[in-house]
C-alpha cells in the first residue's frame, strides 16, 4: 500500500514538473519588451490564468527581486519557479527564461560583427535606435505610475534622479539611501510607506494567496536549514566565479576575457535596478574606458534586445561579444567572440540563482514585515528617477552630435548643442513614442516598422 502511495506521488510530482517547464517555456517564448513587459507577461500567466500565487505573494516576491542587484525580471521567475517546484523549479525556471534570448542575441551579434558596416544594416539599426529611446521613456511612464503614489514616492524619485544625473552619484548609494527612508518612514508609521507593495496598482485583494496553488502558508521547502544553504550556495559560488578564475590563470591579467569576467562580475554586485537602470554605467565603462564598443553601439545592442525574448540585460552579452571580437588574442575574432559573449551572460546571470536560493527563505518569513515593504516600495520609486537618467542619457547621444559639458560647483551636466540635433533621429523617436503612447501599438511592431523607416530614410538619403 505504501509503494502505491509513494508511486502515485511522484507520478503526479513528474506531472506537476512537466507542467512548469511548459509554463516556464511559454512565459519565456512571450518575454519581450523588458522587465515591464516581462513581469506583466508572469502575472497574466502566473497569478491571473494559472492561480499558481497570490497577488500579494507575486508582489512581495517583486519587490523582494527588486533590491537585487541584477534583472529583477529574471530573478522573479527564479523566485516563484522554487517556491513551487523547490530547487529543480527554480533551476528549470531561470534556465528557460534565459535560453531563448541568448541563442537569438548570440546570432544577432555575429551577423552585426560581420554586416553591421553595411548601409542598409546600419540603417536599419539607426531606426532601431530610435525607437529604443520612446521605448526606455515607456518604462519611466509606466513603472512611475505604478510606484509613485503620493508626493513622497515622487520626492524619492526626483532626488534620485538629480543625485545620478547632477552629481553622478553611484547606483548602490542610492538603493541604499532610498531603503534606508523607506524603512526608517514605515517605522514612523507614514501613510505613504504603509503597505509598500508599490506595483500593486490597487489590485493586492484580487486574487488571494489563500486561494492560490500554493496557498497562503510557506511550503516545507521553503524553510531550508542552514546546511543546505550553505551547500547550494557554495556549490553555485564555485560555479560563478570558477570560469574567470580559469581564466584569469590560463590567459593572464590582461587577457580580454578576464577583464571582461571581471567587469561584469563586479556588475553583477553593484548594479541595481534592472537594466534600464545599468545600461549608462555599463556603456559609459565599455566605450570610455575598455574600448570594446564604439560610441552609438549600445545602442545597437539595446535594440537587439529588445527584440529577443529574456532579460534586457543579456545586451551585455553583446557587449561581451563585441569586445572580445575585437580584441582576439590568439583565436578567430568570430570564436573569441562567441566565447566572450558566452562568458558574459554566465557572469551576469549565475549569481541571480545564487541571491534568490540563499535570500528567499529569509523573504518569505518576512512577508508580513511592514518596515521592509516600505524600504522597498522606496527603492522602487528610487528606481524611476534612475530610469528617467537613462533616458536622458540616450536621447542626448541619439539626437544631438554635440554634447558639451558643463559645471557649476559640484554640478556637472553635459549640454546638447541644439545646432547639431539630429532630425531624421528626433523624427523617428517622435514617431515611435506617437505609436507607444497615443495607438498602443505593442513593442515589437514599433521597432519593426522604427527598423523598416530607417532604411527608407537612408535611401532616400535623409539618415
Amino acid at each position: 500500500m505504501g509503494a502505491a502511495v509513494q508511486a502515485e506521488a511522484s507520478a503526479a510530482h513528474g506531472v506537476a514538473f512537466r507542467e512548469a517547464v511548459s509554463v516556464w517555456a511559454r512565459v519565456a517564448a512571450l518575454s519581450f519588451g523588458g522587465p515591464a513587459g516581462q513581469i506583466a507577461v508572469m502575472h497574466r500567466i502566473l497569478v491571473e490564468e494559472r492561480r499558481w500565487v497570490g497577488e500579494r505573494r507575486f508582489l512581495h516576491a517583486l519587490n523582494y527581486c527588486m533590491l537585487l542587484p541584477g534583472p529583477e525580471a529574471l530573478q522573479l521567475a527564479i523566485y516563484i519557479g522554487w517556491l513551487m517546484h523547490g530547487l529543480a523549479g527554480g533551476l528549470t525556471a531561470g534556465l528557460l527564461f534565459v535560453a531563448p534570448g541568448f541563442v537569438a542575441l548570440m546570432g544577432l551579434s555575429i551577423l552585426y560583427a560581420l554586416y553591421g558596416g553595411v548601409s542598409l544594416i546600419s540603417a536599419l539599426f539607426f531606426g532601431l535606435k530610435a525607437a529604443v529611446l520612446a521605448i526606455v521613456v515607456q518604462a519611466v511612464v509606466r513603472i512611475g505610475r505604478r510606484a509613485l503614489k503620493g508626493r513622497p514616492m515622487l520626492a524619492i524619485a526626483a532626488a534620485a534622479f538629480v543625485a545620478i544625473f547632477a552629481f553622478h552619484a553611484p547606483f548602490p548609494l542610492i538603493v541604499l539611501t532610498a531603503g534606508l527612508v523607506g524603512f526608517a518612514a514605515s517605522r514612523m508609521g507614514l501613510p505613504a510607506f504603509q503597505g509598500g507593495a508599490g506595483h500593486s496598482g490597487g489590485s493586492a485583494d484580487q486574487y488571494a494567496d489563500a486561494d492560490s496553488r500554493l496557498g497562503a502558508a510557506m511550503p516545507a521547502h521553503a524553510t531550508p536549514g542552514w546546511r543546505w544553504s550553505l551547500g547550494v550556495g557554495g556549490v553555485l559560488l564555485v560555479l560563478w566565479l570558477g570560469p574567470l578564475a580559469g581564466v584569469a590563470l590560463l590567459l593572464g591579467p590582461h587577457s580580454v576575457f578576464t577583464h571582461i569576467g571581471g567587469f561584469f562580475a563586479k556588475m553583477a554586485v553593484v548594479t541595481f535596478g534592472g537594466a534600464y537602470a545599468v545600461l549608462a554605467y555599463v556603456a559609459q565603462e565599455a566605450v570610455q574606458t575598455y574600448g570594446w564598443l564604439k560610441p552609438g553601439e549600445m545602442l545597437d545592442g539595446l535594440g537587439m534586445a529588445e527584440t529577443t525574448p529574456g532579460p534586457l540585460i543579456i545586451v551585455t552579452q553583446f557587449v561581451g561579444f563585441m569586445g572580445a571580437f575585437r580584441n582576439p588574442g590568439g583565436l578567430s575574432p568570430l570564436t573569441a567572440g562567441v566565447l566572450g559573449g558566452a562568458l558574459t551572460s554566465w557572469i551576469t546571470f549565475t549569481p541571480c540563482f545564487l541571491w534568490i536560493f540563499l535570500g528567499a527563505p529569509f523573504a518569505e518569513r518576512l512577508r508580513g514585515a511592514r518596515a521592509l515593504n516600505g524600504a522597498l516600495a522606496a527603492i522602487t520609486a528610487a528606481i524611476v528617477g534612475v530610469i528617467l537618467n537613462l533616458a536622458i542619457w540616450f536621447a542626448q547621444h541619439l539626437l544631438f552630435a554635440v554634447n558639451t559639458p558643463w559645471r557649476l560647483g559640484p554640478l556637472t551636466l553635459d549640454a546638447p548643442q541644439w545646432a547639431s540635433v539630429n532630425w531624421p533621429a528626433l523624427a523617428l523617436s517622435a514617431a515611435a513614442a506617437l505609436a507607444l503612447f497615443r495607438f498602443k501599438v505593442g513593442v515589437i511592431p514599433v521597432l519593426l516598422g522604427a527598423a523598416a523607416l530607417g532604411v527608407a530614410a537612408r535611401l532616400a538619403g535623409l539618415a
